[in-house]
């Protein structure tokens, strides 16, 4: 039940053309409000404004017992949501194992014990001694049990064209495919690379490796060749599955043409297999390369999984630092695909009715959360080629409309750019399935959250955010469709897992801006970074030995609502004040003149470091005036210790494809120091005009 009296932040709220507006009764004064202090410095921080938010949404009193979640707490003596909660949280091993019952997930050997860390909690075996298979759980036993003519996956490309799949027919094209792989050599512990656009043979690639027991590395379709190589030669692939090319904004994208390159020379990868997606003309290397659709026809299909044991890993899954080499994230059979599926069974309501729609890339997190989400639940994979803007600004809505989409995944950056075009677009859609709109990537903006409550989610659909990473195999916090909503928060921590905030001595912190961590494991997280054990304990296990040490800031009401404020290491200090970026991204974007912002510290002599903003306009407003007004609201609201030196407006900002804003690749851009990685860049042509240190316009 939404709330339209629920209050946003006062200076954020205000402002936009387009602007979800709130009578002025319910603006505390600042005065008011408790002032929070940083942990490091005791420096009171401008982000009281979180303390006066209230709830804008709350679950009908009914709908928790009729839920998957409901069903299994019920089972087991629980009759709410906030118990079942802190159930998980004071025994995290009796939900995991109750989850997999309620996930019903068939065991060929069942497991020994729910979870042994015996090699110390930085290398947990969950489930050991049971065998299973993602493929099986996934596909193969919706099958056997009588559901094959439920829908399992629907598409639609960007050119328009769609296709609907059964698990029936899912399940043969993956038994096809993983006898394709076999004829080719791929066995278990090998790696198959998958580089797709989010087409259906994406799915096929991923649970056909699984089934035969190898890993699938999915990714990005937009990377160069450099990045495709880089990743090959990590994971040490044999083969790779890719498409003659695919169709972006309707223009053609030679992704042959980029794997071709990659693979030259390339020691041992003995295998190409070319899906045949817009029909272009590309050269076939003879003995290497095939024809997807040729070689799966003749190969004779994998009808059963094979056993593997629950750690055995079944995704690789690469991630990115601002330097050095690129992080595999290896994951396993009963990790990601059975943390998924259930946190988005009992966070979401996903059942066998549902349909998840993610707007994402097959090379993130997400493409594999959204197979592993939908199909561990018998639901239906939405899977979406193109762009959410293209050819009209509701094309994203029209696609969640014709799927009859359920849970609908959005980046804030999406959305914010969605809301430049104005609230009629996603107006036109009423969206009658939808239950809940999911939100990962970044943290919120105020007014952003407001419009696509109001206007995507028609004040009858609540926002769910989830936050974790590729390396935690789905969320370390999760919002849940039973829990009352404030904007942009959490309730907690995602169910089973004990995350925490502190401060530098790793003491837990309330009513301060702390680390997030985590006191205890999941199955979900990685087992290591591939071939990389030291990076992997230094990145995640040394701050705060024995603690899961995540790299985000964050924050705890006093009514018990988690907030992330950014990465940790975006913090900006200046004159020894910290701030996170988000703080003074959210006060430009909240502005009417701007449309997207991002905020960075650069070295200064006399402050350590100095305030630098950068700002996407509307199409219409003057830079010139611009400026000097939006340096000024910055400082009336920081304070003058916080005044940014500079202020640039910008075409468009440094960002991944799915919306993440670069802030240390902005920031190495402007002082003219090599950016690091940029694999993950959407449009690398924007570091070509970005501003530099000595051009600041100050106002």
């Amino acid at each position: 039940m939404w709330n339209p009296d629920s209050v946003c932040a006062s200076r954020f709220v205000s402002g936009h053309k387009s602007a979800h507006r709130l009578p002025r009764r319910y603006w505390p004064p600042r005065s008011a409000l408790p002032a929070l202090r940083h942990p490091r410095k005791g420096v009171v921080m401008p982000i009281d404004e979180l303390e006066s938010l209230t709830v804008a949404w709350s679950p009908p009193p009914e709908a928790f017992a009729a839920s998957p979640a409901g069903r299994m707490a019920a089972r087991h003596g629980i009759s709410d949501a906030r118990e079942l909660a802190e159930r998980a949280a004071a025994d995290p091993a009796w939900y995991w194992a109750a989850g997999m019952a309620d996930l019903g997930i068939p065991w060929m050997r069942p497991y020994d014990t729910v979870v042994d860390v015996s090699r110390g909690v930085e290398h947990p075996r969950f489930f050991p001694g049971g065998l299973l298979n993602w493929a099986d759980f996934a596909v193969d036993r919706w099958v056997r049990e009588g559901r094959g003519e439920a829908r399992a996956v629907w598409w639609e490309g960007d050119d328009g064209a769609t296709l609907t799949l059964t698990y029936a027919e899912l399940k043969a094209r993956v038994d096809a495919a993983a006898g394709a792989m076999r004829a080719r050599g791929v066995g278990t512990g090998d790696v198959v690379a998958l580089l797709l656009p989010m087409i259906p043979e994406a799915i096929t690639t991923v649970l056909a490796a699984a089934k035969i027991g190898a890993l699938v590395m999915p990714l990005f379709s937009g990377y160069g060749a450099q990045a495709v190589r880089a990743r090959l030669e990590d994971s040490g692939a044999t083969l790779l599955v890719t498409c003659d090319a695919f169709p972006r904004r309707g223009r053609p994208v030679p992704l042959k043409e980029v794997a071709d390159e990659a693979v030259r020379d390339l020691p041992g990868l003995t295998a190409v297999l070319v899906v045949r997606r817009l029909g272009a003309e590309v050269p076939m290397t003879p003995g290497r390369d095939g024809w997807w659709h040729e070689e799966c026809a003749a190969a004779e299909p994998v009808q059963q999984a094979e056993p593997m044991p629950a750690d055995a890993p079944c995704l690789l899954l690469y991630t990115s630092g601002s330097t050095g080499r690129p992080k595999g994230c290896v994951h396993t059979h009963a990790g990601l695909p059975f943390k998924v599926a259930l946190e988005v069974r009992h966070g979401m309501d996903v059942d066998r009715d549902s349909a998840l729609l993610w707007l994402t890339d097959m090379g993130w997190v997400m493409g594999s959360f959204v197979i592993a989400g939908a199909l561990g639940n018998g639901g239906t994979a939405v899977f979406f080629e193109g762009v959410p803007d293209w050819p009209e600004p509701d094309r994203l809505w029209e696609v969640a409309e014709r799927s009859a989409t359920t849970v609908l995944g959005i980046s804030p950056t999406v959305v914010r750019a969605l809301m430049a075009h104005g609230h009629s677009w996603p107006d036109r859609h009423d969206l009658p399935r939808l239950r809940a709109i999911g939100s990962t990537g970044e943290p919120w903006n105020p007014e952003p959250w407001h419009w696509c409550a109001e206007h995507v989610g028609k004040g009858r659909v609540p926002i769910v955010n989830i936050s974790g990473g590729t390396e935690i195999g789905g969320s370390l916090l999760c919002g849940s469709i039973h829990l009352p909503v404030k904007p942009m928060s959490f309730p907690g921590p995602t169910l089973g897992v004990r995350a925490d905030v502190v401060d530098e001595d790793g003491r837990s912190v309330r009513g301060e801006i702390g680390e997030l961590v985590v006191r205890s494991v999941w199955p979900g997280m990685t087992k290591g970074f591939w071939r990389d054990e030291e990076r992997y304990l230094d990145a995640y296990w040394r701050r705060f030995p024995g603690v899961w040490h995540h790299g985000d800031l964050a924050y705890v009401d006093a009514e018990g609502y988690w907030y992330l404020l950014g990465r940790s290491d975006d913090t900006i200090k200046v004159a020894g004040k910290r701030l996170g970026p988000a703080e003074v991204e959210s006060l430009l974007v909240a502005d009417s003149r701007v449309l997207e912002a991002a905020a960075i510290g650069v070295p200064d002599p006399v402050k350590g470091e100095v305030l630098v903003c950068f700002v996407v306009l509307h199409a219409d407003e003057d830079p010139g005036a611009a400026v000097p007004a939006l340096r000024d609201v910055v400082t009336a609201a920081m304070g003058r210790a916080m005044a940014p030196s500079a202020v640039h407006v910008v075409g468009a900002l440094p960002k991944t494809r799915n919306g993440k804003i670069l802030r240390r690749v902005a920031r190495a851009s402007y002082l003219g120091a090599p950016p690091g990685d940029l694999s993950s860049i959407e449009d690398a042509s924007v570091l070509e005009r970005w501003p530099r240190a000595d051009s600041a316009r100050v106002g």
